[in-house]
């Protein structure tokens, strides 16, 4: 990254220039970050409080609000200063840093999904082997390592894409620094960077899909043989958050990505864009929430005893 051509700064012009509209933005995007701190600070408190939430399935579940928190304040806290200073501007490192985070991030988060996927299957289809199988050594060592796949992604996607030369425009048509963009206004051939993001992209939703379909598959065979009404409606309501955070995640990511050229257009990719790195970290926690009845009572448990703190000291 060494050749960081004659732009030393870009300017973010995803959103209106309108300063009534800037502060409609402003206002929106703190209600929606304060949203997605609150329910992901509240699932990691409430697992971590609850002894009896100490097991595999929270501890991914924790991971997940972590990512989604990190991921979420990469770039809606700069884009709420942007439109309350009216300063559109972002330095060439800070975009190199956001770029590197996001990637890093929303790559973590695919990760552990594909993780808890395969959790989930062990839980269902091996029970009688679930402690051996998924125990603290391998959780911890699973997560570190989708870690450290997803820096050295992180860290091959930036290289790659900082090696473009911004020479005749600094103008990027997105409220945030995205790798699409910035090839846009690049006047390098950006031919080996395309085949590089597809080739990865690829391999990567390859892999996952066929983790989680083969994960699911299993557990719904085991499922269909299970001899009572209310074991096949404990594994379906067990199973129900993961799969429904999975598709709001993949659903929102391929949209972004994958959708046709016809349906790119200024306003559709920053509406993509907008629902892809703030929809995941919103609604996560809120389907866990209302999905799991352990998580409810001890979410229950920790408003009580707000309350009761609020009502002893009044």
């Amino acid at each position: 990254m060494s050749n960081q051509s004659s732009v030393k700064q870009f300017v973010l012009m995803g959103f209106s220039d309108d300063p009534d509209l800037q502060m409609l933005h402003s206002m929106m995007f703190l209600i929606v970050y304060v949203t997605a701190l609150t329910g992901n600070c509240l699932i990691i408190i409430a697992v971590a409080t609850d002894h009896h939430l100490h097991d595999p399935m929270y501890f991914f579940l924790v991971n997940l609000s972590i990512l989604d928190i990190c991921s979420i304040s990469t770039t809606v806290p700069k884009s709420i200063a942007v439109s309350l200073t009216n300063s559109k501007r972002i330095s060439f490192a800070g975009c190199v840093t956001q770029i590197f985070l996001m990637i890093t991030f929303v790559g973590g988060e695919l990760a552990l999904l594909t993780i808890m996927a395969y959790d989930r299957y062990v839980a269902i289809c091996h029970p009688l082997q679930y402690k051996l199988m998924m125990n603290w050594n391998a959780c911890v060592q699973m997560v570190a390592i989708s870690f450290i796949c997803n820096l050295i992604n992180g860290v091959l996607q930036t290289s790659m894409t900082f090696r473009l030369n911004f020479c005749m425009s600094n103008a990027i048509g997105q409220y945030f620094c995205d790798i699409p963009q910035l090839q846009k206004i690049s006047c390098t051939d950006t031919k080996i960077n395309q085949m590089l993001i597809f080739v990865s992209g690829f391999i990567l939703d390859s892999f996952i899909f066929t983790s989680v379909f083969a994960s699911y598959a299993c557990i719904f065979s085991t499922m269909m043989k299970m001899p009572t009404v209310k074991s096949r409606h404990k594994v379906f309501y067990t199973c129900t958050p993961h799969l429904t955070v999975f598709s709001l995640f993949m659903t929102t990511a391929v949209f972004s990505y994958v959708r046709p050229k016809s349906l790119s257009t200024p306003s559709m990719d920053l509406l993509s864009a907008v629902l892809y790195t703030t929809l995941p970290p919103i609604l996560n926690p809120i389907i866990y929430s209302f999905r799991n009845k352990d998580l409810q009572k001890t979410l229950i448990k920790m408003l009580k005893r707000k309350n009761k703190f609020h009502s002893t000291t009044a």
